[in-house]
């Protein structure tokens, strides 16, 4: 590793805050939800998403982390819910989808997030490039427990599966040996890889570590 590469990695650790406050920021500066939420990598995220909702005829949709809703513009869904830790990119959502009656949108804060009357609950929740985002260890395990506990059949995760140190407001975690240990209700019914890896030498630009993990609850078939 040069010294160039080490330089940056202890600044974007000494910068970083919090993952909340990394996204507020970002999005009240008028950033966006970045690369993966954009061009072929979006197109490949809502060709398997479209596909999994037509197929399993999915009624509703709860997504933890839906964004500036660029990805969402993508998805056929009939009754949809999006919950994100950024109030400003909640209100960007409300203002561009308020003429759809089948989107609602609102402020997911981990710590406030108790539903036992099961208010948000879905057949399918939906999880796109989240985890890896996910710094502090308790948000990360809230957030999961919360999306396994809000769905009725199907989870969908969008990510990054390895072990790696922090650098920035990146984080990658071996999920899937967290999920085997502590959800119970769910097994993990397929894994497909993504149309674009880091390894793919046709495609220098707009590459993603991350693949689709697919869980199903256990009485569903």
């Amino acid at each position: 590793m040069n010294l160039i590469k080490i330089f940056y990695k202890i600044y974007a650790n000494l910068t970083f805050k919090t993952s909340k406050k990394y996204w507020e920021e970002r999005y009240a500066s008028g950033g966006n939800s970045g690369v993966g939420s954009y061009g072929k990598l979006a197109d490949f995220k809502a060709e398997v998403i479209n596909d999994f909702i037509k197929n399993y005829k999915i009624k509703t949709v709860l997504e933890f982390g839906c964004g500036d809703g660029n990805q969402l513009s993508l998805l056929n869904t009939e009754n949809y819910i999006g919950l994100d830790v950024s109030k400003t990119v909640i209100e960007k959502c409300i203002n561009k989808f308020n003429k759809n009656e089948d989107k609602s949108f609102f402020i997911y804060e981990p710590c406030c997030f108790l539903d036992k009357n099961q208010i948000f609950s879905c057949d399918l929740t939906l999880s796109l490039d989240v985890l890896y985002h996910l710094i502090e260890q308790e948000i990360f395990e809230k957030y999961l427990k919360d999306l396994f506990s809000s769905s009725k059949k199907y989870v969908i995760i969008y990510s990054s599966n390895y072990n790696s140190p922090q650098v920035g407001f990146v984080k990658h975690r071996n999920f899937t040996n967290w999920i085997e240990i502590n959800i119970k209700n769910f097994r993990l019914i397929k894994k497909i890889p993504n149309k674009y890896p880091p390894n793919d030498e046709k495609n220098p630009t707009k590459k993603s570590p991350s693949d689709f993990y697919i869980y199903a609850k256990d009485e569903i078939q």
